[in-house]
């Protein structure tokens, strides 16, 4: 039996985007974007969003840790280029945020990630509860249900 097909993800239904560049030593022998690259990418969205301090996402004295990456790649990606990475929440945890996230190029997407992570505190090091403030704050990135990839 085959794994049920999921729909081709659209960028417009990531409530968080931006744009970042290939770059030359993003390839490998074959002369396309090595795997590990994608991972790269997408902590770019990740980190871009959470870090900001006017987003209100890391209150001071916590911080995020990934926990899980689940990568899926589409198509190859070349150098040169330029990449728009889209972004959005689907799961709350306790002390978790989970995000779907995905990498385009030319319009077409060329991976697909779900990324969990989990808030701690930065003395301890050990996870903490999700703040009434921090879940306000991360809203306006959830993605609308069905809108995965």
């Amino acid at each position: 039996m085959n794994a049920p097909t999921r729909p081709e993800p659209r960028l417009d239904d990531y409530p968080y985007r931006l744009t970042d560049n290939v770059r030359f030593g993003d390839l490998d022998p074959n002369q396309h974007v090595n795997n590990a690259s994608y991972a790269v990418y997408f902590e770019t969205g990740r980190v871009t969003l959470v870090k900001d301090r006017s987003m209100g996402l890391m209150p001071p004295g916590l911080g995020w840790v990934m926990v899980r990456l689940d990568m899926n790649f589409r198509g190859e990606l070349h150098w040169p280029g330029t990449i728009e990475l889209g972004l959005g929440v689907v799961k709350f945890g306790r002390t978790s945020v989970t995000f779907d996230q995905v990498v385009f190029s030319e319009g077409r997407c060329v991976a697909s990630a779900q990324a969990t992570t989990v808030l701690i505190d930065e003395v301890t090091r050990r996870p903490t509860p999700l703040t009434d403030e921090i879940l306000r704050n991360f809203e306006r990135w959830q993605m609308q249900t069905g809108a995965r990839g």
